[in-house]
C-alpha cells in the first residue's frame, strides 16, 4: 500500500467512526467535517475529483451541523 492509499483509508476511516459517534458529542460531528476535508484532499490527489468535489461539500454541511450543535448545547 503506498502512502497515498494509507491517507485515504485514515480519512474514511475516521469519517465512518466519526459519523457513527456523532450523538455522542458535538465534538464528533467536528470530527466529521474534518475527516471529510481530508477525504477530499484524498479524492484530488489520487485524481477523483467528482469525489473531491462532494467531499468538499460534506466538510460545509458538516461545519454548519456542528455550528448548530454546539449553540444548542451552550
Amino acid at each position: 500500500m503506498d502512502s497515498l492509499t494509507v491517507f485515504g483509508l485514515f480519512a474514511v476511516t475516521t469519517m465512518v467512526a466519526c459519523y457513527a459517534f456523532e450523538d455522542r458529542s458535538h465534538w464528533f460531528i467536528l470530527g466529521f467535517a474534518a475527516s471529510c476535508a481530508l477525504a477530499s484532499i484524498y479524492g484530488f490527489l489520487q485524481g477523483a475529483w467528482p469525489f473531491g468535489l462532494v467531499e468538499g461539500v460534506w466538510t460545509f454541511i458538516a461545519l454548519r451541523r456542528w455550528r448548530v450543535r454546539r449553540a444548542g448545547t451552550i
